[in-house]
């Protein structure tokens, strides 16, 4: 699997970096996972959006889902797509809500509101905590730790695996999302500290914990929130499982 990081800023953009997306590949098989405020952009630098074979939303907080709306315009209204005939729709594996809520996003206002329907772009696939084949990944959706409902992510190909936390706080479901991953690719988004608030996001210390303790063989970091000093993350995790690093935009990696 290779994968490359479209965007890793946390909550929001960040100055000149996008916010949460990744683009998992194996066999030329291209899987989104999040399409958040900028990574459209992103996208088109290193392939084109038309290639995307699915997509897989963790959850529907917009920073992890805002340029589906994006999406919805060039696959809807580009002159000339790379297929004969519309419409040619695009798996999206999301929570149960996603046709509404990215519907709802996408409308300019409450006449179209009441009509707008994405489904001659999407064909929708309720995420559930259950294993799915998505072209070649087996991809196992573990519930997560999260204000509005959220999942994990587990996802094997070729005797490798990589975990992806979403958004989420310390909880039990994360032990067997990344028991034994190859790679954890979790979200950091500040540093450690009594007083924030359960069941939103994870520190550094939280992740390198996590990373050591299901024996993964690679910690990224990822969803690093702009106003939080970064080299403190990491630090936090590396105190406890050395073999962390925070991701860049663009940067990619082998699984």
């Amino acid at each position: 699997m290779r994968l490359t990081i479209l965007g890793c800023s946390g909550s929001i953009p960040g100055p000149n970096t996008a916010a949460s997306g990744y683009l998992l590949e194996a066999e030329g098989f291209l899987l989104g996972i999040e399409l958040g405020n900028g990574t459209l952009a992103q996208l088109q630098t290193v392939a084109d959006p038309f290639d995307l074979d699915a997509l897989v939303l963790s959850h529907l907080h917009p920073d992890h889902c805002a340029d589906v709306s994006a999406l919805t315009v060039l696959r809807r209204y580009h002159p000339a797509p790379p297929y004969p005939a519309r419409p040619r729709r695009l798996p999206v594996h999301a929570p149960a809500d996603a046709p509404w809520r990215l519907a709802n996003a996408y409308a300019p206002n409450e006449t179209e509101r009441a009509e707008t329907d994405l489904s001659d772009v999407y064909e929708f696939h309720p995420l559930r905590d259950e294993r799915t084949t998505i072209g070649p990944f087996e991809v196992t959706a573990v519930p997560v730790d999260h204000p509005t409902p959220a999942f994990g992510l587990r996802v094997s190909y070729g005797g490798r695996i990589l975990a992806y936390t979403g958004d989420t706080g310390p909880c039990a479901a994360l032990g067997e999302l990344a028991d034994g991953v190859d790679v954890l690719l979790s979200e950091a988004s500040w540093t450690d500290s009594a007083d924030r608030p359960a069941g939103v996001h994870l520190s550094g210390k939280h992740a390198g914990e996590l990373a050591k303790d299901a024996g993964a063989g690679r910690l990224l970091l990822t969803h690093v929130a702009p106003w939080t000093d970064r080299d403190a993350v990491l630090a936090e995790a590396k105190a406890i499982f050395p073999n962390a690093e925070l991701v860049e935009q663009g940067s990619v990696y082998d699984v």
